[in-house]
């Protein structure tokens, strides 16, 4: 039967007796000012760079804390845990650190890159298997291996152990800033760090407002408060890889639900955008789930001039993704838009649509005949990238006028799922 070591609570003491386990391993990460986001809020933001962790995540906290409770004869079993990525690669570290063998069980969605990093830290004794398409299944694929082999579950976030490490970093926050701030943004997965960072400052008694970020498709503790308990999202859009879970965890729940905490949503094309300016204007290579509590500042009301801290929580980004992290942050500023156009079968159809309908701002990115065996009978999809947003009204008053057939491809169409 597979041994598993008693539960402590999810409380303030335990997250002060798990700084001190995993000190040494988990590094005490910067806090930093944000001149950029300070200026455009007119707030005093500060970054909690966990971005800059050994395994550039602050998830290596409530992995590590959780298997050095573990006995020996229990981690001689090997571990076995499923991960969007950064769980994994703390769980592969905290292997290497305390010589047990594991299993990391990550969906297709996983970029390459976290898949890569995982088998480097485990250095030898951690296998990478890739299965299903969601977080949830590659979570049910863990369990029965648990089931199967005796091997210790090692859960993301719905466990005191792993909600406890994780926690660690509210009261770094407070010791580094001199005070508890005014307001403390999370970004939410399963619910982990929030549920840490909400129990500390509350039992220590800390009025800070606590705000979790989850993003627009992936929302599932916002749906569990609203249940009443945690519920099956029907959907995940699974781009901010690091926080797509489709259920929340009961421990997390329990443990956000009565400690006044609020939950907001930012859109993925706002969370893309962020990422761009993070890296461009700031120097930080985030994830999309680590820039997702800076996203969400701009539809916070706070009072002017209060300090915040937003915490980035991870920077595996996989550099081939920056072409489509551009692409989404282009369409929600609007300034890239799609058309399936079909044109009048005449000479010169094409030159009088550059000439007379394009403005002298205005860029095609793409043009490609949707019907490749007979472009004079099938449409082109067209992609146009505009100098400023306010542009579009022109561009689709010339449209209306023209003589070529338009139909606008819409964000959340299922024709532009293929072309994002």
């Amino acid at each position: 039967m597979n041994e598993q070591p008693p539960l402590a609570p999810v409380s303030a003491d335990a997250i002060e007796e798990s700084a001190r386990r995993v000190a040494g391993v988990a590094v005490r990460t910067p806090l930093e000012r944000s001149t950029r986001l300070s200026r455009l809020t007119g707030l005093d933001v500060w970054l909690k760079r966990e971005d800059l962790q050994p395994v550039r995540s602050y998830k290596i906290r409530g992995a590590y804390n959780f298997m050095a409770q573990l006995s020996e004869e229990t981690l001689t079993r090997g571990v076995v845990c499923a991960s969007a990525g950064n769980h994994g690669q703390g769980v592969a570290l905290a292997c290497g650190r305390l010589r047990a063998e594991g299993r990391i069980y990550v969906p297709k969605t996983t970029p390459r890159q976290k898949r890569d990093r995982i088998a480097a830290l485990g250095g030898g004794s951690v296998a990478v298997v890739v299965l299903g398409d969601t977080y949830e299944e590659a979570s049910a694929a863990a369990a029965a291996d648990a089931a199967r082999t005796g091997a210790t579950l090692v859960p993301a976030f719905d466990d005191p152990r792993t909600i406890n490490g994780q926690g660690t970093v509210a009261p770094e926050i407070v010791e580094q800033l001199g005070h508890a701030p005014g307001a403390v943004v999370v970004p939410v997965g399963g619910g982990g760090l929030l549920a840490g960072t909400a129990t500390w400052l509350r039992e220590r008694g800390h009025t800070t407002r606590i705000v979790g970020v989850e993003p627009a498709g992936a929302a599932c503790l916002a749906a569990a408060i609203r249940a009443g308990g945690p519920v099956d999202l029907p959907s995940v859009d699974t781009f901010v890889d690091g926080a797509a879970v489709g259920r929340a965890g009961a421990h997390t729940h329990a443990a956000v639900r009565d400690r006044g905490v609020d939950l907001v949503t930012v859109e993925e094309g706002r969370v893309c955008t962020e990422m761009l300016d993070l890296y461009q204007s700031d120097g930080i290579i985030a994830e999309p789930a680590g820039a997702l509590a800076t996203a969400a500042l701009l539809a916070l009301d706070l009072p002017p001039g209060s300090d915040v801290v937003c915490v980035v929580s991870g920077g595996n980004n996989d550099v081939s993704r920056y072409g489509e992290v551009l692409e989404r942050s282009l369409v929600h500023r609007g300034l890239k838009h799609y058309f399936l156009v079909s044109f009048p079968q005449e000479p010169g159809a094409l030159r009088r649509f550059l000439d007379e309908v394009l403005g002298p701002d205005d860029d095609i990115t793409l043009f490609e005949y949707v019907k490749r065996n007979n472009r004079e009978t099938g449409p082109a999809l067209i992609g146009v990238e505009l100098a400023d947003p306010g542009d579009l009204t022109g561009l689709l008053e010339r449209l209306e006028v023209s003589p070529v057939s338009v139909e606008p491809v819409e964000p959340g169409s299922p024709f532009f799922q293929f072309l994002v």
